[in-house]
């Protein structure tokens, strides 16, 4: 019997996963941390398991090698993988899959969420109305405004077609532009990204965090956008100069920002908590429990493909 480890606190609540896995005879070793493992907690778990069922823990090259020889599958529900060591993975022939498409739409709510958050001040004034000062705080219109969308998968298409919806003007940006995105919502591809951060009132990003795309959003980018506009970031920390980002809130150049990714969590940096013109959740894009079953789902049928020697749809390595 296979042992199938899992460290994802929503798939003690998934008994559609858990019944894919029972029902195809792994025996299940549930973990449910409050936050994503560290390499060394991890280490203690892996020894003897089969497959590992995964959130945004830290699998380094220790995890793996303490887990071979008989981890074959690392099944990440979600779809970044940066926490993953996947050269090492592939040394020990350890397959690595993910579970795209499953949670974009959780995500892009949130995104939205933060659009519409922000343009109406909504956290300034449910606080107003709490401190019973009943202030009320003049916002902006989204009808007419330009979003600037890096990244147009699965996340960003979605965000696109509701931005759209809005009326408001969309400009993208992506290596591989969508025809429908196009041709039916109108969406305008842009090749040069300093156009779109000098034409944005809101800036939405959607893309992995690499070595192209760390810290592209810093000093000298942040000064190329209009005074006044909004960044959202619903992807990756990495992807934000943390500093350059705080100077331009507190000094009132941008408007505000909607943050769900950090470079460190939890996200500690004191900071941001003096300011009022920045909404920050606790990396909980994913966090509906429609987006957390469709995952949960998938990367367990992703074990059992692999476990019983089939190819897997979704693997990465």
């Amino acid at each position: 019997m296979s042992v199938v480890l899992t460290t994802s606190r929503a798939f003690s609540s998934c008994h559609a996963a858990q019944k894919i896995l029972t029902d195809a005879g792994h025996q299940l070793k549930m973990l449910t941390p409050q936050k994503p493992l560290k390499a060394d907690e991890l280490i203690h778990q892996v020894k003897g398991v089969s497959a590992m069922l995964a959130g945004l823990d830290e699998i380094n090259a220790d995890v793996i090698r303490a887990a071979s020889p008989t981890l074959k599958i690392i099944a990440r529900n979600g779809v970044g993988y940066d926490k993953v060591d996947l050269n090492t993975a592939k040394e020990n022939n350890i397959r690595v899959t993910i579970t795209p498409g499953a949670n974009s739409l959780s995500v892009c709510e949130l995104a939205f969420s933060f659009i519409t958050g922000l343009s109406r001040r909504i956290h300034l004034m449910d606080k107003s109305v709490r401190e019973k000062s009943w202030q009320r705080v003049s916002g902006i219109e989204l009808h007419g405004k330009t979003i600037g969308i890096l990244g147009t998968g699965a996340i960003g298409r979605h965000l696109a077609i509701r931005c759209q919806s809005f009326g408001m003007r969309v400009l993208a940006y992506d290596l591989f532009p969508s025809q429908e995105l196009i041709e039916k919502y109108g969406v305008e591809y842009i090749t040069d990204l300093n156009v779109i951060y000098s034409q944005a009132d809101f800036l939405s990003l959607h893309l992995p965090a690499n070595n192209e795309t760390r810290h592209m959003i810093n000093q000298s980018t942040i000064a190329k956008m209009k005074k006044g506009a909004f960044i959202i970031n619903t992807a990756r920390g990495e992807l934000i100069d943390d500093d350059a980002l705080y100077i331009a809130l507190k000094q009132g150049y941008l408007g505000g920002a909607g943050l769900d990714a950090f470079v460190a969590e939890p996200f500690l940096d004191e900071r941001f908590f003096e300011l009022e013109n920045v909404i920050l959740t606790p990396h909980t894009g994913a966090f509906t429990k429609e987006a957390a079953d469709k995952t949960l789902i998938i990367a367990a049928e992703e074990i059992v493909r692999a476990l019983s020697g089939k190819e897997n749809l979704f693997q990465i390595n």
